[in-house]
Parts: C-alpha cells; structure tokens; sequence
C-alpha cells in the first residue's frame, strides 16, 4: 500500500504549492473531464451494462446526464459562488471589513457506492474539483468495468498528485482509511458509514456521510392511484430497485389497497411487458450475494404478484407484497432490490407514531391531495428529503441540497451545496488602520464607554 501513502503526500505537496487555487485552473479541470465524457459515452453505457444490465436510457438519465448538469452548473455559477462575501459590520467591528471566504479544505478522500457508481463517484468528484481540492477517489469493487473505465478516464485527464483513483476490495479500503485526509465523502451504507466515521474521528476530519434507510411512502385515501402507481412503479423499480432513495415500502389506508395493487400490476406490465425478465430496460441485482439477500427478503405466501427469480441472471421480477407487518423479514433492513411492501394502516395517527418511532429515513414520500394532511405528515415525520405525489425527483434538481439526516446521513451537496460541502467557511477580516476602538488595558477608565458602546 505505499502507492497510496506516495499519492497523498504527492497530492498534499501539489496543494500545498497553490496550484488549485485558481479559479480558472479548476473551471478548466471540469472541462476537461467533460469532454472526456462526453468522448466516452458509449464506453460508459458498455460498462454499467457489463456490471449489471443497466440499459442505455437509465444509464443516461440517471448518471451521465446528471453529471455533465453538474459540471455545467459549475462552468456557469463557479466564479460567482467563490467570490469571497462580505457580511454586515457590528459596532465592534465598525472599523473592519469583515469577509467570508471560501477555501478548499486540501486532500479528500471519496468512497463511493456500486449502485449508481458513475454518477456517485463522479457527482462528488467534481464538487470536490470545483472547491480547488485534490482528490483520493475509491469506486465499490462490485462494479469492476465501470470502476475500470472510470480509472482511465482519470488517468487520461490529470496527474496522480491531482487525483487520483484506486480499484480493490476491502483490504484497498482499510488500507485508505488508515491514512489522514482534510476532508472524507463517503456514499454507501450505514454499517460502513460507521466505520469511516470513526476512521475521520481518529485525526478529526471533517466528513460527509450519504447512507440510506428505510424510505417510506404514504398512500392515503385521497390519492390518485394511477398517478401514485405509476410514480411508485418508476420510483421503486428503476435500477431493479437498487437506489437509496427508492421508497421501500409502502403505508397505505387499507380503504386504497386493493386498487393500488391492480394498479402496480398494470403499471409493471406497461413498463416492462408480460414477462420483465426479456425486458431491455430492466436491470439485474448487482452480486449473487445480493441476489440471495433480496430473494430471501420475499415471503410467497404475502407476494400479489411477482416474485419470480432467476439466479443465474441474478433476476428478480418486480414484486408487491400484501398483508405485510413490521414483523415480516422484508421490514427488518433496507431492501435495495426490486421488492415493495404493502402495510395497510387504519388510524392514521397510529400510522404515524409507527413512522416516527423508526430511523430518520433518506427520503420520505407522500401521496395525497389533501394539503393539510400533507403538512401533517411532513412535520410529524422527518427525513433528509421529501417528495409530495413523485418519487426520487429531487434528487436531479442541483438547486436543492440533497443529504440524509441520522442514521441516513451526514451533510448534503449537488450544485452550489457540493462547492459549500467541499468548502471551509474562512471569515477574514481587514481592519482600516486610521480607526480603532479603545479596547487596551488599564480598563477601568474606557469601562463605561464599552457598555454604552456595545
């Protein structure tokens, strides 16, 4: 592992020496990588199809495109949002011009997830490019051609004393966390969040933690079940379920249940026809352990429709189940795969004080026209983000903050909070050296003055 101590104290050295701190140096970096991707988006495209039947519409949609937004976000906002700002005086301070800059923090390292991993590698590479850092950057081993590609790309593009890009398991990833950054993102899930968390405690390195959970969704009775299905369906199964903020399952007045089940079930078939294993836009769970973990979660005698499997594709049809309780397997962990529970609720307060007595959920959606029921729900149960009849939109707007909360997270970027993520808040003040305050000892004769003054 001393390549990795070599290219961190190449990185600290390349920092140290000034040579990110130009806004224009880092505008041109992110061009850079633009244009390599744009070069490589076929290889891409083959390369999440290699790693798990990811076809070319999500593969667009839900990582390249969402990263070239990015970079162009930060081609267009950069040098606005690094100016440094200047805030209000008080009368302690009348005498100074009192700043808020932005700075890099130095070295980051950036662990990223299998599930989306262009896109969540990439997203916060470029906000940490854009904050004139460098860059240690560790894609998930689950993903392996993907990772590959995403080496060269690096390799093609920039010096390993800028970023630079590691591949490997666990031993690769202890042997990174045991080494001292500035600064730590960290995408995955919480068992490991929890494990980085300490690592960065041990040198006391500020950090960013994108978990998951359990993201729930309320159907109540005034909703729009075909809209609902139809958001649920894309929601749920996009990425064969494999998505953070997927909702996980469903709490539904008993009174919708039936026709929003018939309505899943048409949606499913609409989308990927009578047989979703032949479909092309359906993808496939990422590992035979997962594929097992997932199949495993299914109770045959609670499945509406679905639940077939294939283990030699790792394919798991989408699947409903009904008459599900807290007590079922399928609600002991997050799912991450292409399986949505069904729990009928009918006291809605009681729904709700089972809601709040669970961890604070990445993402929590509600479907209903009832706009006092909306306010409601969103201030009885909190979350990271929420979505009012849609699911997982937010999370392509850069204009919001997106992050989790407890158990689900730790800090937020995209857009303009990826550069405030990736930034320290520095306040520097200039004193005018014709005015000052009299503030210097022998104190009891200026004491009046300083209480009328302050």
């Amino acid at each position: 592992m001393e390549d990795i101590k070599r290219t961190i104290g190449a990185q600290r050295a390349f920092f140290n020496a000034g040579h990110t701190r130009d806004i224009g140096f880092r505008i041109e970096q992110l061009r850079k990588l633009k244009r390599e991707i744009v070069k490589r988006e076929a290889d891409i495209e083959q390369a999440l199809k290699a790693d798990f039947g990811k076809c070319a519409f999500e593969t667009y949609a839900t990582e390249i495109g969402l990263v070239l937004s990015g970079i162009n976000e930060f081609e267009k906002h950069l040098k606005a949002w690094a100016r440094p700002k200047t805030v209000p005086k008080t009368m302690a301070t009348f005498h100074a011009k009192s700043t808020i800059v932005h700075e890099p923090f130095g070295v980051t390292l950036i662990m990223s997830p299998w599930n989306y991993p262009f896109q969540l590698t990439m997203a916060p590479l470029i906000g940490a490019m854009a904050a004139g850092n460098t860059a240690v950057v560790k894609p998930s081993r689950y993903t392996p051609q993907t990772a590959a590609l995403m080496k060269r790309i690096i390799e093609a593009n920039f010096p390993d004393e800028y970023i630079a890009l590691f591949e490997g398991g666990r031993d690769v990833n202890e042997a990174l966390l045991n080494e001292r950054y500035d600064f730590i993102f960290f995408t995955g899930g919480t068992a490991v969040g929890k494990v980085v968390m300490s690592a960065a405690a041990r040198n006391l390195t500020p950090l960013v933690l994108e978990l998951g959970g359990k993201s729930p969704c309320i159907v109540d009775e005034t909703a729009d079940i075909s809209k609902t299905a139809k958001s649920l369906c894309w929601g749920k199964f996009l990425n064969a379920g494999q998505t953070c903020i997927a909702p996980d399952y469903v709490m539904a007045s008993r009174s919708v249940v039936p026709a929003l089940v018939d309505a899943l079930k048409a949606q499913v078939r609409r989308m990927y026809g009578d047989d979703p294993q032949k479909s092309p836009d359906f993808p496939r769970i990422i590992t035979p352990s997962h594929f097992e973990r997932v199949r495993g979660l299914i109770d045959p005698d609670k499945v509406a429709f679905g639940g077939q499997t294939d283990a030699d594709s790792r394919y798991i049809a989408p699947t409903v189940m009904t008459d599900v309780t807290f007590n079922d397997k399928v609600m002991s962990e997050e799912i991450f795969g292409p399986v949505l529970p069904i729990i009928a609720y009918d006291d809605e307060d009681e729904m709700l004080r089972t809601l709040q007595a669970m961890e604070t959920p990445l993402a929590f959606y509600i479907f209903s026209r009832d706009k006092k029921r909306v306010r409601k729900y969103l201030m009885m149960r909190s979350s990271g983000d929420a979505v009012v009849n849609d699911t997982v939109i937010h999370s392509a707007n850069p204009h919001l903050p997106f992050g989790g909360k407890g158990h689900s997270g730790l800090g937020c970027y995209h857009g303009r909070h990826s550069f405030e993520t990736f930034s320290h808040k520095r306040s520097v003040v200039y004193r005018h050296l014709a005015l000052d305050l009299p503030r210097y000892a022998p104190y009891p004769e200026k004491f009046g003055f300083i209480k009328r003054f302050l």
